[in-house]
């Protein structure tokens, strides 16, 4: 993986109508290569399965605890052309909401 630690994203201290805009606005943020580590109080199937719909294959998603009331889930970009998807190709990350 990279040898950068991932940045911290805690969805338990965002607001609930706000969350899912947060979270896509952070992984818009992040360049090909860097991950975001996500917390949260639940499984978020819905927002997992929006997030593969939108990305494809160039967002790795990754579990790394599954516990009662915890869940944190590694979200990494992969680099352009090492993955089938939207990427840009120019380093500045996945690029699908054309901003």
């Amino acid at each position: 993986m990279q040898a950068n630690s991932p940045f911290l994203f805690d969805a338990r201290s965002i607001a609930k109508r706000f969350r899912h805009a947060a979270i896509f606005g952070a992984l818009e943020a992040l360049g090909e290569g860097e991950s975001m580590r996500f917390v949260n109080d639940h499984d978020p199937l819905p927002l997992i399965e929006q997030l593969r719909r939108r990305y494809q294959e160039q967002l790795h998603i990754a579990y790394v605890q599954h516990a009662d009331g915890v869940v944190v889930i590694d979200f990494t970009v992969h680099p352009a052309g090492t993955a089938q998807g939207c990427g840009s190709g120019d380093g500045t990350g996945c690029g699908c909401s054309g901003g």
